[in-house]
């Protein structure tokens, strides 16, 4: 459900007012608009700007006194749908024509060090738990409305949204760039443990040993030593 969604109908009326509204709206000219009273239109105006959907702006002469005018913030605007992930399946299915399989899961794990590597990662000393529940933060901002869960005495990742889920089934090396941003956001060798497309109920990743610093030969495997390969690793 979208946040836009979550709010009450008024407000969601007087919010697509504003949205219209370049230079932003008093409140007479919403009660008028939305055929409310003043009154109401005060009250989801107050609540509005306490969620910093709303801000006033600067008043305009009206021949007499100035009236207080009301726009979207930056959140408010960012209420309303922006269905980027359909331009995004659509680019990537392109690319995917053109480049091959082999250049697409080049670019895309590329793409993931680049967005990663923007990220502080802990301290290698840091515990798993607290690498997880940071990493999870990373990745729920990014739309994949991830969790730290305890497996057994470890802390894992879980995310319950595929951001290229479409995709993902035809071309499953589009999820490079998720172990790829991971690993470059944590500074840790990732697992993946568990897939949606696979049939899974979540993506679950699981952390394993601090990655070689830069310029340093890493030869560590993505499985731990003496432990099997992960069944749904890499996808």
């Amino acid at each position: 459900m979208g946040a836009l969604s979550q709010l009450g109908t008024t407000q969601q009326r007087l919010l697509r007012q504003l949205l219209m509204a370049h230079e932003g709206s008093s409140v007479e000219m919403l009660c008028e608009r939305l055929h409310i009273s003043h009154n109401a239109v005060r009250q989801h105006l107050s609540a509005l700007l306490g969620r910093d959907y709303v801000e006033r702006t600067q008043s305009r002469p009206s021949g007499g006194r100035p009236q207080a005018r009301f726009r979207l913030t930056e959140a408010g605007r960012a209420l309303f749908p922006r269905n980027y992930g359909v331009l995004a399946t659509a680019l990537l299915a392109q690319l995917h024509d053109r480049l091959g399989e082999a250049e697409l899961e080049t670019m895309l794990q590329q793409l993931g060090q680049l967005l990663g590597n923007r990220e502080v990662p802990l301290p290698a000393t840091a515990a798993n738990a607290e690498v997880a529940q940071q990493l999870a933060r990373h990745l729920d901002a990014l739309g994949y409305e991830a969790v730290a869960a305890r497996h057994g005495e470890d802390t894992q990742i879980e995310a319950f949204n595929c951001v290229f889920h479409a995709l993902a089934r035809e071309h499953p090396q589009v999820c490079k760039f998720d172990l790829a941003y991971m690993e470059a956001a944590s500074g840790r060798r990732v697992h993946h443990m568990e897939c949606i497309v696979r049939g899974g109920h979540v993506c679950r990743f699981r952390l394993g040993a601090a990655l070689a610093a830069p310029g340093v030969h890493d030869t560590t495997d993505h499985r731990d030593a003496g432990k099997q390969p992960e069944r749904h690793n890499h996808r």
